[in-house]
């Protein structure tokens, strides 16, 4: 919960602008500012105080007892010009919730925790425990100096400007190993661990056998994901309370997939239980991994439960992302946390220069020209399979006429596969030429590289028969310039020669430009690829020197009303359309 505190009326204003926006999350404190304040400390998660700093300092001062636990605190001033992070920028989620008071507000964020400031991820808000010198280790990240990450377990991590040596040192580990000096531990959350128990068994029993388990193993219990169990078990009080002390959920799977998990030890007694010939290692090994501890039991005599460790590799991860047509603010703000997110950046040469400066310290990037697209795709799979967060762009959307495709036909379901939508070229120059795709309406690539022109030309028929706006990607190159006029003269069978044609090249980007013309006047010679054309349908009209193609409601049609106010409403709400982007070849 965010406690929302205010002392006047202008910062109470802001303030309910945000409960507002954020009615589940957020908590309005009333009465005397101080109190308020000490009640928001004790009872939320966050606070954001509309309060000057200095005051806001004065008050949590005597408050604050650990960066690990206090709670975050923002401060918004009196004009809703600025959210400043104050505590907790890290551990208490100040930072980010900084930077989301902002967006509704339209506020500027303002945080000075060193590692934000210049783009590091901050060792503590990697998700994972850590313990050791992190003021040290992230003190020589930030002065450049040689930090060595030694990875026991791969697992994907943000960027981090490491090397293979170093005076200080990053350790992946989920090993029960105490940090060096100068060294900081991560430990990934690694380990399953597999358990079965007869009814009625204790939690003490269950949690001691575990403890023993890890400890005997030199394993580490921060690194535990998971407790797993068959579902005979799902509601067995002495496993149900080991999971919630232990603070991991419990993962339970039918005893028929357990039954066909291959295990070093199975047993009658289970089988004839809850019909699987093995619970823990069965669990512990459901989906995949290292057994670690094969199955032991507790030492109560008689013994009640029975548990097994296995280590699951971190799966890599692979985000697709898109774009968009150029422009630098119609990159999404998901395809920015993505970037930054990624450890390797795979793309074409031309896109990588378009954000690289988005891209965290660290990030490694494998960059190819034109025509490379195969490889590309094969090798941001590659790198994921290799436990790395990977971030394969594609301008647009990387899911039409791009790297999506590619990319997903190579990985598999060992790899966790993230898609981010993108601003297409067919949107963008469509909002450049007014609204022409008000109505149905479909993209064809007149690049036959991929597709042969046999099959083109047969769906431009298909559009042309079903008066389809149509948008062409890739019409033409110095060494395919048949193509459009082929295109055009097969739509002119079928609509008449004034039917609007929008023509934008480099849509959002710096030299755009566009121009309407109709399906008789359009010059072919003066498109190349860069270029986006769009031919309107048997409704398109030219009006105010914009390409509209109307949306089709009744009250259009008639001319008594054409003019009636919006307000007036017998238009109902259109669905959400899909959006393409050009082909990777351009």
């Amino acid at each position: 919960m965010i406690g929302l505190i205010s002392a006047t009326a202008a910062g109470a204003a802001a303030r309910d602008r945000l409960a507002a926006a954020w009615p589940d999350r957020t908590r309005v404190y009333e009465g005397p500012v101080g109190d308020a304040v000490r009640s928001a400390f004790a009872e939320c998660e966050r606070l954001v105080c509309f309060l000057a700093t200095g005051a806001v300092v004065r008050l949590v001062a005597p408050l604050l007892d650990d960066k690990r636990t206090d709670p975050g605190v923002v401060c918004v001033d009196e004009g809703g010009r600025f959210a400043v992070s104050l505590v907790g920028g890290h551990g208490g989620g100040a930072n980010e919730l900084a930077r989301a008071v902002g967006e509704v507000l339209g506020a500027e964020p303002v945080v000075t925790t060193a590692s934000d400031a210049v783009a590091l991820a901050g060792l503590d808000t990697l998700g994972l425990p850590v313990e050791g010198d992190v003021a040290g280790v992230s003190r020589a990240l930030l002065d450049g100096e040689p930090v060595a990450l030694r990875t026991e377990v791969a697992w994907p991590l943000p960027p981090l400007p490491v090397g293979a040596e170093g005076a200080y040192g990053i350790r992946v580990t989920d090993r029960a190993v105490e940090p060096s000096a100068r060294e900081v531990v991560l430990r990934p959350p690694s380990l399953v661990v597999g358990v079965g128990a007869s009814r009625g068994a204790p939690v003490d029993e269950v949690l001691a056998l575990v403890g023993s388990a890890l400890r005997e193993a030199g394993l580490s219990a921060a690194s535990v994901a998971e407790l797993a169990t068959v579902d005979a078990k799902a509601e067995e009080p002495g496993i149900v309370g080991a999971a919630r002390r232990l603070g991991v959920p419990l993962v339970t799977y039918p005893a028929d997939v357990l039954a066909g998990v291959e295990v070093p030890n199975p047993s009658d007694a289970p089988l004839a239980a809850v019909g699987t010939p093995s619970v823990a290692e069965a669990a512990a090994l459901a989906r995949g991994g290292e057994l670690l501890v094969p199955k032991r039991k507790s030492a109560a005599v008689p013994a009640m439960a029975t548990c097994a460790v296995v280590r699951r590799p971190g799966r890599g991860r692979l985000a697709v992302v898109g774009l968009g047509p150029g422009a630098r603010d119609l990159v999404t703000p998901r395809a920015r946390a993505e970037l930054r997110r990624a450890s390797v950046l795979v793309g074409l040469d031309q896109y990588v220069d378009q954000i690289r400066d988005l891209l965290r310290p660290g990030t490694r990037v494998l960059e190819s020209g034109l025509g490379a697209e195969e490889e590309r795709a094969r090798t941001a799979v590659e790198e994921a399979r290799r436990g790395q967060a990977v971030a394969l762009i594609g301008s647009g959307d990387a899911g039409v006429y791009a790297m999506a495709s590619p990319a997903l036909a190579e990985a598999g379901d060992d790899i966790d596969v993230v898609g981010v939508p993108g601003v297409t070229a067919a949107l963008a120059a469509g909002a450049i030429l007014g609204a022409p795709l008000g109505h149905d309406h479909v993209s064809i690539s007149l690049s036959d590289l991929h597709t042969p022109w046999e099959v083109i030309e047969r769906r431009v028929r298909a559009a042309a028969q079903a008066d389809l706006v149509v948008t062409f990607y890739n019409p033409r190159s110095r060494g395919r310039d048949w193509q459009l006029p082929k295109a055009l003269a097969i739509l002119a069978e079928h609509r008449g020669p004034t039917t609007p044609v929008g023509v934008v090249r480099n849509a959002s980007r710096a030299d755009e430009s566009s121009r309407l013309s109709t399906l008789a006047a359009l010059d072919p010679a003066s498109v190349d690829m860069m270029t986006v054309v769009t031919v309107g349908n048997t409704a398109t009209r030219e009006i105010a020197g914009r390409m509209v193609t109307p949306r089709g409601y009744r009250w259009q049609e008639d001319p008594a009303t054409r003019r009636s106010p919006a307000g007036s409403s017998r238009a109902s709400g259109s669905g959400t359309s899909d959006s393409e982007q050009p082909e990777e070849t351009l």
